[in-house]
Parts: C-alpha cells; structure tokens; sequence
C-alpha cells in the first residue's frame, strides 16, 4: 500500500496528497489494476478476509482482553474502511472488473468462520472466528456495489463494533471469575451470575442479527445489496444468509455451555458483576437494543456519501 501511495503521489508531479486530488487522478487500466491489488491486499490482510487472515484468531486469543477488544471493535473496521473510503473511489474501473474476487473471498469467510467458530471450546477463539464471518459479510456488501450494500456494511461495522467488545468483555469477566474460558470446564453460571446472564444473552442476539436488535438491520440490508448486486446475486445471498443459521448455531452454544446446565463445583461461588461491570455492559445493551429499533439515524448519516461514492464508481 506505501508503494501505491507513493506511486499516486508522484503521479500528482509531487505537488499534493490529499485525498481529493489522489482520487481526481486519472490512471490507466493498467495502473488501477496493480493500485486496486495493492491497496486491496493490504485492506484485506487488516480486515481480515480469508484466506488473509491467520494472524487473527492467535492474535485476539492470546493478546490482553483490552487489547482484544480495541482490536476487534476498531481497529479491524480501519480494513473495511479503507475499501470505501481509498479503494473504490481510486480504482473504480478495477472495481468492477475485480470486484466479485473480493466478494467471493468474503462469503468464504462467511461459511468458513462460522463452521470454525462451531467447533471451538476456547470461548475468545470462538469469538475471533465469528468476527472473520461477519466481517466476511461485510465486505461482500462493499463488493455489491448496491446503496443498500454499502450502506448496510457501514451500519454493520458499527453494530459488529459494538457487539464484539460486549462479548469479549463478557467473556474476560468469566475468565477473571472462574480462571478458564474452556468451555467444557464451564456452564450453570447464570445460577451465580443472572445479571451477566441476561446482558450476556442479549449482546448475543445482537451478534446474530435478532429483530430489533442493532445486528437485525445491518444484516439484512448486507443480504439485500447481496442479493440484487449482480446476476449471481441470488447464489451469493444464498450463502452469505448461511451465516445468520451457523451464527445462531455457535453463539447460542456459547451461551449454553457457559450459562446453562450444571455448575461446576468449583465456581458455586462465583460472585456476579457490579460496578464499573454493570456500567459498561448496560451502555452496550442500551446501544444494541437502539440502534435495533431507531437505525434510520445512522442510515440516513450515511446515505448522501454513499450515494456520491457509487456515482463515482458507475
């Protein structure tokens, strides 16, 4: 990406870089292809999209709980933001000659993160390899090139941002309560822990996309952008709606293998949040359940850039 911008700055006579005259620059065909790649496989590695993203999951589970979660609720939306706001508009032609590779890698991650996240018993990898579906989902929507696409994964990155941090943080507090996050070593809390219980439950039905959750909205105008974005539109929906069945699938497992069932022995006493943990928990289910039922401030904030963006690209 460093080579690309260097190369864009000298094609302004190395007189500006600001990001209204890099993107006023008229390159060739040739030039937007190995610009589109360059800045593509950047984006791509950050987001991350597979099959770019193996850094990922070690990362977010072995990194400190903050750490994890300023990773996963910000700094990975800097990958999806950088496609809309550098990739589209400099290439715009390579756009849409390469543009269905990049939404196909999307609904891979889509279908691989999820059937991944399944099988995972260390709960902070679960949650890294759902994050890899749903950002998956998100840059197919970019890739459709649609209002409802683009605008739908502008409202995701938000809402995927939200959540995230909600379940990480929730889960550190059971790591911090009973020493492991090994699923197989928990279950019952929600007997000692009703208050975390309830939130917890509740950020995840945003994570997979309840009705009037933050999550409902998001993913279904991702689905629909999908959906009408090209002639193949209806298979790419097809498999990228798989991650609102498999979504449910892990995170209600997670929920069940942490809350449900029987306590083990060695966490009766565990003590439920209060504090600083309440504050914060509360502020994320007060957003998730707004965002549910009031999106159309963050749609309508969105929907005149957009709307310049793909007149730019069409």
């Amino acid at each position: 990406m460093l080579i690309a911008i260097v190369y864009l700055y000298q094609q302004t006579g190395g007189r500006d870089m600001s990001w209204a005259t890099l993107t006023k620059l008229d390159l060739t065909d040739g030039a937007q292809n190995w610009v589109f790649w360059a800045f593509f496989i950047a984006f791509a590695i950050k987001i991350p999209l597979f099959p770019l993203h193996s850094w990922q999951p070690d990362t977010y589970t072995h990194a400190p709980s903050t750490g994890t979660m300023l990773l996963s609720g910000i700094m990975l939306k800097m990958g999806l933001f950088g496609l809309l706001r550098w990739l589209l508009p400099l290439t715009p032609e390579s756009v849409l000659r390469y543009g269905h590779i990049a939404l196909i890698m999307g609904l891979i991650g889509v279908v691989y993160g999820s059937i991944i996240a399944f099988n995972m018993k260390d709960a902070k990898r679960l949650i890294a390899y759902s994050s890899i579906a749903h950002v998956g989902l998100i840059a197919a929507g970019i890739f459709s090139l649609t209002q409802e696409g683009i605008q739908g994964a502008i409202q995701q990155m938000i809402n995927h941002g939200i959540s995230v941090v909600g379940l990480f943080f929730a889960i550190d507090i059971i790591q911090q309560r009973t020493g492991t996050r090994n699923l197989d070593e928990l279950g019952g809390l929600a007997s000692n822990m009703p208050i975390l219980a309830i939130t917890f439950l509740i950020i995840i039905m945003g994570a997979v996309g309840l009705p009037l959750t933050n999550g409902f909205i998001g993913e279904f105008l991702l689905l629909k952008g999908i959906f009408s974005g090209s002639g193949n539109g209806v298979w790419y929906a097809v498999v990228g709606g798989t991650t609102l069945i498999l979504g449910a699938v892990y995170m209600l497992r997670l929920f069940q293998k942490t809350m449900l069932g029987q306590i083990n022995d060695s966490h009766v006493h565990v003590a439920d949040i209060k504090g600083y943990e309440v504050v914060v928990l509360s502020i994320i289910v007060i957003l998730i359940i707004l965002i549910g039922v009031l999106p159309n401030g963050l749609l309508h904030l969105s929907e005149a850039s957009v709307s310049q963006l793909l007149q730019k690209i069409k």
